[in-house]
Formats: structure tokens, sequence, C-alpha cells
């Protein structure tokens, strides 16, 4: 079984129509909306939050307990 080979990009008409190009696929994308953004935003504030309180629990945990034995 043959594997399909990448798609090389076409470097070919220079930099006016790489940014043409660059447009036409710009104008494809499906952008959320600022509703959508803010939601999604604040999940992303919210668990990086939660996962920092954890881990730094975490670490201050494990700070102590090796604090305590190596002073035994």
């Amino acid at each position: 079984m043959e594997l399909p080979k990448p798609m090389m990009p076409n470097f070919e008409g220079g930099p006016i129509v790489f940014l043409k190009e660059v447009r036409t696929e710009l104008s494809k994308v499906i952008w959320p909306t600022r509703t959508e953004v803010i939601k999604l935003t604040a999940i992303v504030v919210i668990v990086s939050t939660a996962i920092g309180l954890y881990v730094g629990g975490l670490d201050v945990t494990l700070a102590k307990l090796t604090e305590l034995l190596i002073n035994r």
C-alpha cells in the first residue's frame, strides 16, 4: 500500500500571489462569535487556575514532606 505524497507548497508567483492566497483561505475560516470566545476563554482561565492550584498544592505538600524526612 503506497502512502499519498504530502502536498508541497507552490512558491511560484511571489509574495503578492501568496498574500492573495492567504486572504482567500482566511475568508473560508468559520470564525467564532464574541460569545463563544468569551465562554471558551473563561473555561481556559478556570481550568488553568484549577490545575495551577492543584500543582502548587502538590508542590507545597511534597516540599513539606521532604523537609520532614530530611530533618529526622
